[in-house]
């Protein structure tokens, strides 16, 4: 949440990112007169405190009595305000940076830069689902039959490519050297420390969920709920990597913290009725290997473009087409100050496609869960970024279409080949 000071004395900023990201700017008004009530009864309440310890030490019994019976009326009333603020703040947006495009939905993100040529073929390229039937890596007939619509099996060498593309993964974040040809090509001594592997908790609980800004009356129709046990499964690995942290101080020494973690990640994609149901795409169950880091305040829109080349790196080497975007206002997450997305190129469906994001929060979340940083006499909220490395499901489909052969076999891609054991997916025809 924002710090209700820099909404005081940024009220038309945050009134303006309130409404360009599609929500009601009177949220901004109604807290900050809120606000105004809370601070005048905060008076009230210690000038009555004041008076309370004076007729305590003037052992005047009788004026302390009345001072006690009025702050016993008043300190309610300040604590119910409290509460509703608190719920108004959770609901008031991040700022944007200042070249997040503004736009009213995703129509209007902008593509900052492409890379790599798309691949030409001598006959009509087959979607994912095509060439994994015919293979026999992929199954969502079964799947619907065993789990219901948007599940799927993945099977035989479509886990081996799975699996691979871990290795990659983790090959790359865990290595300091290859980490700082990446680091430098952002900022010259840019840190380039490896990330910590963790395996995290797949189960959140409903209050540590709406601290990371995942979990709102909006949002919670997304979410897969577990109402006897009164907890939520995860959306992504970083709603349970981002709390790591939650009520701790770290030293500025620590800074940069880096985690990754492969996990599966549940939606329920209620929002995406009929869109995307073909294949493999848009499921409520996928596997994703996801980047979650803690900085200093100046450092943190480094730290995204540091998680935006790493991906760009890892798809480069690939050999897989993208293109980064500006995500605009209108389609950008609440939490969200900059939100960098990178499509692959899928030839089966002839358009790129989102298969990485990246999140920069600045202290939104960490003001939330009380996650600070000491930095010399100062103590401030950390800064965070998370973002996605493999979403495997989407990254398998831009290797199947990007890849494939006239006979329906895949060629794997080179940087992968020692983790397969083989050059390529061969078509049983």
């Amino acid at each position: 949440m924002l710090d209700i000071k820099f909404i005081r004395e940024n009220k038309d900023q945050v009134k303006k990112a309130t409404s360009d990201k599609q929500l009601d700017p009177s949220l901004v008004e109604n807290a900050l007169g809120l606000d105004e009530k809370r601070r005048d009864l905060m008076k009230e309440v210690e000038g009555l405190r004041t008076l309370r310890n004076t007729y305590a030490s003037e052992k005047n019994i009788e004026k302390g009595k009345e001072t006690k019976k009025s702050l016993q009326k008043i300190e309610p009333k300040l604590k119910e305000i409290e509460k509703q603020l608190l719920e108004l703040l959770y609901k008031i947006p991040n700022v944007v940076s200042e070249d997040t495009p503004v736009g009213k939905d995703e129509s209007e993100n902008k593509v900052v830069r492409k890379w790599g040529e798309k691949p030409k073929f001598d006959f009509t390229p087959k979607d994912h689902l095509e060439l994994g039937i015919a293979l026999g890596i992929i199954d969502t007939e079964m799947a619907a039959k065993v789990s219901g619509a948007r599940f799927n099996y993945l099977k035989g060498d479509a886990v081996l490519l799975q699996n691979a593309l871990h290795q990659f993964a983790l090959s790359v974040l865990t290595d300091e050297k290859k980490l700082k040809e990446i680091s430098e090509s952002v900022e010259k001594g840019y840190s380039s420390k490896p990330f910590i592997p963790v395996i995290p908790p797949l189960f959140i609980n409903p209050d540590v969920y709406t601290k990371m800004a995942r979990l709102s009356p909006e949002t919670e129709i997304e979410r897969y709920a577990i109402p006897r046990d009164n907890q939520y499964l995860i959306g992504s690995a970083e709603h349970t990597l981002g709390p790591l942290h939650m009520d701790q101080t770290l030293n500025e020494k620590q800074m940069p913290l880096r985690y990754f973690a492969f996990t599966p990640a549940f939606r329920r994609e209620a929002g995406s009725y009929g869109k995307d149901t073909r294949g493999i795409l848009r499921q409520h169950q996928f596997d994703k290997l996801e980047m979650e880091s803690f900085t200093t305040p100046e450092n943190g829109e480094k730290e995204q473009n540091f998680f935006v080349a790493i991906q760009e790196y890892l798809m480069a080497e690939l050999k897989i087409p993208y293109q980064v975007v500006a995500i605009c206002t209108g389609d950008i997450g609440g939490p969200d100050y900059r939100q960098i997305d990178l499509d692959s190129w899928m030839p089966g469906q002839d358009k790129y496609r989102e298969t990485h994001t990246s999140d920069y929060m600045t202290d939104y979340q960490s003001r939330r869960l009380n996650s600070k940083v000491k930095i010399k006499d100062e103590t401030e909220f950390v800064h965070m970024n998370d973002a996605t490395a493999f979403a495997m499901g989407r990254t398998i489909i831009a290797i199947m279409e990007n890849y494939q052969k006239e006979d329906g076999s895949i060629e794997i891609p080179k940087v992968l080949q020692k983790w397969m054991g083989k050059s390529e997916i061969l078509s049983k025809a």
